[in-house]
């Protein structure tokens, strides 16, 4: 018995039934040796970690545009808080951590430069159906690894994908939006309470509000800092979450759920609409409006862009131009458009 197979008896042993054991996955979608010290969702994550579009969210915006301070979130602290909310719920509700953590690690890979702003950008000058959740997809099937992706399991794979439905609902009710697995459907709550926590600490921080605006049932439900308001929603999903009919129901109770509704309601209203965040999203909608316009005419400077970034491999997939040059500004970070938009629009002084 190797080192995966010991890891793989210990999951039968100890973790829930409503847990996704590894021996059991799907599988990829090409057939390879599996590895004798790690299991399947061990090496998804690993293969996620160490790949160029992780490394990328380090200087992609969360929600503000290309913060300069130290403290601010990136894409990339997003994605790790996600990840360590989401292991510590398995963890304690006896799942796979090892999945959820691959899940949440890969969850946001297709996120474009300047958040969301970016996203909405995309959707309306490449195409209505770009979203960030099928652009992670993307990413990890088609774009890493020289366009020949990461070859992922399929329980990977579809927990990054169905993470996010954008302002739908905290517990969707549609089980077309619900992962296969539990971990799946665990990672995508992680990522709501993530983003409530630290969204609003940056928000208070940068001045765009005050703590006093902060609806008074969130600060007396879910609490003041982020320590507290993590461990509130973290505890309340773990203890109201209930096992019957054979299935394990995700759940919260009506106090902290309808805090957590409110709270995201204002930071949606004060923040992420706030006039500060929207005057930067009209720099990011012009930015990135230019670069798309500009490659789809310009190859040579695409090609070599791409090949620069390590995922020329777009362009060997036979896809349409307009999907190449979508794939590459969803690809790119803030600093990365800014720099491009410079040298490709700004004067060049020669003395």
């Amino acid at each position: 018995m190797n080192i995966r197979e010991q890891f793989e008896k210990r999951e039968k042993n100890f973790m829930s039934p409503f847990g996704c054991q590894s021996a059991q996955s799907q599988g990829r979608r090409r057939a390879e040796t599996p590895c004798p010290i790690r299991t399947a969702f061990q090496v998804d994550r690993d293969r996620i970690v160490y790949c160029n579009a992780f490394r990328r969210l380090k200087h992609k915006t969360q929600v503000f545009l290309n913060p300069l301070g130290d403290e601010y979130r990136t894409r990339l602290t997003h994605t790790l808080e996600v990840s360590q909310i989401a292991r510590t719920i398995t963890r304690a509700m006896f799942l796979n951590e090892d999945l959820a953590e691959a899940i949440a690690l890969g969850h946001d890979l297709g996120h474009t430069p300047f958040g969301h702003g970016g996203e909405a950008v995309l959707q309306e000058i490449h195409s209505p159906e770009f979203f960030h959740h099928k652009q992670s997809l993307r990413v990890v099937d088609m774009i890493e690894n020289n366009g020949q992706g990461l070859n992922l399991t399929y329980e990977v794979r579809d927990g990054i994908v169905k993470h996010s439905k954008g302002y739908g609902k905290i517990l969707p009710d549609d089980p077309e939006e619900l992962a296969c697995t539990m971990e799946g459907r665990i990672v995508r709550i992680a990522d709501i309470m993530a983003y409530l926590n630290h969204d609003l600490d940056d928000a208070i921080r940068s001045g765009v509000i005050r703590e006093t605006q902060v609806p008074e049932v969130c600060t007396r439900v879910i609490g003041r800092t982020h320590q507290e308001r993590a461990t509130t929603m973290i505890r309340d999903l773990i203890f109201s979450s209930r096992a019957s009919s054979g299935q394990l129901h995700l759940a919260m109770s009506d106090e902290v759920f309808d805090a957590m509704t409110t709270l995201r309601a204002f930071l949606y209203e004060n923040v992420y609409r706030s006039n500060s965040v929207h005057r930067e999203f009209i720099k990011a909608k012009k930015i990135l409006s230019e670069l798309y316009a500009y490659l789809l005419k310009d190859e040579t400077v695409l090609e070599a862009e791409l090949t620069r970034m390590g995922i020329d491999g777009c362009l060997k997939n036979g896809e349409p131009r307009e999907q190449v040059v979508c794939d590459f500004i969803a690809s790119m970070t803030d600093r990365h458009a800014l720099s491009l938009y410079g040298k490709i629009f700004f004067p060049n002084p020669t003395v």
